[in-house]
């Protein structure tokens, strides 16, 4: 985490405006969470922020949900962002991650656990976060394991998460009570 506090409150559950009341309303009946709390202060924002996060987490996107959870980790580790890999570490684990699996991501392609497979999404990960594009060495070793669209969805799931990211980190949302910092992304 790279804030202590928020620099961006969420917004107070019983004191909402009609806008985010509308906006919040796919949280009804579960706590909404503090990045969703946060976004509603912009409530517009978060409607759309919503539909496109939606696409990335459902079926629509054609990465399984274990591959797309190790992009989603990979990002949110690259980014620094705390609150991102806490969340994702609970749904990584939920999906078929091993804790040994999620250890590695941190480290990266060459970690000994990953197929071929993992470590070309891995690497697809870094290249997008260093310089915004798929090395061709790393795109022709997608195209080996995955076929046209989900390489597409790879990139929009980078896309989705390094801006998430950026806002966890820059709003300083702060992690929900039952949430754990992993050690190695406490940058205070």
């Amino acid at each position: 985490m790279r804030l202590t506090e928020p620099r961006i409150r969420p917004v107070d559950m019983a004191d909402l405006t009609e806008d985010q009341r509308e906006a919040l309303k796919p949280f009804e009946g579960r706590p909404a969470l503090n990045i969703f709390r946060t976004l509603a202060n912009a409530p517009k924002a978060l409607t759309a922020f919503l539909a496109w996060g939606n696409y990335v987490l459902s079926r629509r996107n054609s990465l399984p949900p274990r591959e797309r959870e190790i992009v989603i980790l990979r990002v949110g580790f690259l980014c620094r962002s705390g609150y991102e890999f806490a969340q994702h570490k609970r749904i990584g684990l939920d999906q078929g991650l091993s804790a040994g699996e999620i250890e590695a991501i941190k480290v990266g392609a060459d970690a000994a656990t990953w197929s071929e497979a993992d470590a070309a999404l891995i690497r697809a990960c870094d290249d997008l976060h260093r310089d915004q594009f798929v090395s061709n060495s790393v795109w022709r070793a997608l195209e080996k394991h995955f076929d046209e669209k989900q390489r597409m969805d790879l990139v929009f799931t980078v896309g989705q998460y390094t801006q998430v990211s950026m806002i966890l980190n820059t709003f300083g949302v702060q992690l929900e009570k039952a949430e754990d910092l992993d050690p190695a992304l406490d940058g205070r």
